[in-house]
């Protein structure tokens, strides 16, 4: 119960992290969406599709009663390329998917009304996206390294572009297209989820686990976490808060691995 994981079928990579599936809940419930470095195709049961582009700040989301949703997660950086069209142009939006696909997107919404469960609902979502897919040379793999590497704790983003082969300003330029924003906002974001991470292995000791994350203290960790999520790491926490975007080891200690489904 509750918002689950799903390992993507192998045609999926390297653009797609994971499907997921949020449960129906017998009232109205508000989720907050914070900031993971990535953007969602997302479906809500009975609404239209939309596109959740890449965040930099919280979002706070109702679900009607009785209404589940389900998603396709694209990795850090591959959502420029999985969707065709710049990322900084999804920015901090949501659009719906005929935007993008056009009447597509309509007769996939159709379908998927069609669909009794979430189960169903999701493994459809994740194979209409894997058609539409571009081919794995897409991806902008100089941008994904750079990406690598700035999710792990003190690396200096200064210097990432020597690191991958590209100038300071080409790499500002490539991490916008395929990120969606700069190197730097990547860490901050990435640093965040390994926070969350760490507190569902490790559990509330702010300290430490300010520590742990990479932040160079509590307060430090304090300021972040109400920036990109609005509330002190405490509430936040109490909240039910987890750990989301591309579960890897090459971006945060993972909690359990997601389970699996066939599309």
């Amino acid at each position: 119960m509750g918002y689950r994981e799903l390992t993507a079928p192998g045609s999926h990579a390297p653009h797609v992290a994971c499907l997921w599936i949020r449960d129906a809940e017998p009232h109205a419930h508000e989720h907050r969406i914070v900031p993971d470095a990535c953007a969602d195709v997302v479906w809500v049961a009975g609404e239209r599709l939309v596109v959740a582009g890449p965040a930099t700040t919280p979002v706070v989301s109702q679900l009607p009663a009785g209404a589940w949703a389900v998603g396709v997660r694209f990795r850090v950086g591959a959502a420029g390329s999985a969707l065709g069209v710049p990322a900084r142009e999804l920015l901090d939006r949501r659009v719906t998917l005929e935007e993008l696909w056009g009447g597509a997107a309509a007769e996939l919404a159709e379908r998927l009304a069609a669909r009794p469960h979430a189960r169903a609902a999701v493994a459809l979502l994740g194979a209409a996206v894997a058609e539409r897919l571009p081919p794995p040379a897409a991806l902008d793999r100089q941008v994904r390294a750079a990406a690598i590497r700035a999710g792990r704790p003190g690396v200096a983003v200064e210097a990432l572009g020597a690191e991958v082969g590209l100038g300071e300003r080409q790499l500002r330029r490539r991490f916008a297209d395929a990120v969606g924003y700069g190197p730097k906002t990547l860490q901050r974001i990435l640093r965040f989820q390994r926070f969350l991470a760490l507190a569902e292995r490790d559990g509330g000791d702010l300290a430490a686990l300010a520590f742990a994350a990479g932040y160079a203290d509590q307060a430090h960790l304090s300021r972040e976490c109400r920036r990109l999520s609005g509330l002190p790491p405490g509430a936040l926490l109490r909240a039910g808060a987890i750990a989301a975007g591309e579960r890897s080891d090459s971006f945060k200690t993972a909690a359990a691995p997601p389970a699996t489904i066939a599309a």
